[in-house]
C-alpha cells in the first residue's frame, strides 16, 4: 500500500494516533462513483453494494491490527454461459500493519549488495505486516484489496454446467477429412 492516495481506487485513510487503546469501530460504505471505478478495474459487470466493517486495534507500541468483514454484491459474467449473475462476497480481513522500516544499513548487508539483503528476508516476508505510511493506514484501498480477493476469477452461474459437444469418432482425427479426399479421388500413387 505504497501507492499514493490518489492512483487508488478508494481512499479511507486513518491515522495511527487516531485509534484509541480499546480500538476503533470502522463502517465504510463504498459511493456509486467507487463502486463503478471497482467493478470497472475488477472486470465486474456492476457493483450494487460494497461496505467494510472493521475494528481497529492497537499492536504493540506503534502498529495497527485491522479486523472485520468486506461484503459486496456484484454482477459478474458467467465463463460458462457469458450471461450476467448476482455474487455475494463476504471476505474476511484480519491484517497487521507496521511502520516503514529503512533499509538495513549495517555494513555487511551494504557490502553484499541488494540481491543478498533479498535474500536474507526469505519467504518470512510474505506473511510480514502491512507498512503504515507517513503514520496513516488506508481502509478504503484495504477493502478494496480484500474484495479483489473474494471474487471468483472463474465465475459460474448456479446450476451453469459445461456440456462438452459430442464428437463423432469416424471425424475426431485430424486427418480423417484427408482420407476422406483420398478415397475419393481414388488411388493415383
Amino acid at each position: 500500500m505504497t501507492d499514493s492516495t490518489e492512483d487508488r481506487l478508494w481512499s479511507s485513510p486513518l491515522a495511527v494516533t487516531d485509534v484509541p487503546a480499546h480500538g476503533l469501530d470502522v463502517t465504510l460504505v463504498a459511493d456509486a462513483d467507487v463502486r463503478r471505478r471497482l467493478a470497472a478495474a475488477n472486470g465486474l459487470v456492476a457493483l450494487a453494494s460494497l461496505k467494510a466493517v472493521l475494528h481497529v486495534a492497537r499492536r504493540g507500541r506503534e502498529g495497527l491490527r485491522a479486523t472485520g468483514r468486506v461484503k459486496a454484491r456484484a454482477t459478474q459474467t458467467c465463463v460458462v454461459t457469458l450471461e450476467p449473475f448476482e455474487a455475494e462476497i463476504d471476505e474476511p480481513v484480519d491484517v497487521e500493519f507496521e511502520p516503514e522500516r529503512a533499509a538495513p544499513k549495517s555494513g555487511r548487508e551494504a557490502a553484499r549488495g541488494p540481491a543478498a539483503a533479498e535474500e536474507s528476508e526469505g519467504m518470512d516476508d510474505l506473511d510480514a505486516p502491512d507498512p503504515i505510511v507517513d503514520g496513516r493506514i488506508d481502509l478504503g484501498a484495504l477493502a478494496a484489496e480484500f474484495l479483489a480477493l473474494g471474487l471468483d476469477p472463474y465465475p459460474r452461474k448456479p446450476g451453469a454446467a459445461f456440456e462438452p459437444k459430442e464428437i463423432d469418432a469416424d471425424k475426431a482425427s485430424p486427418f480423417a477429412g484427408l482420407a476422406a479426399l483420398r478415397g475419393k479421388t481414388g488411388d493415383r500413387d
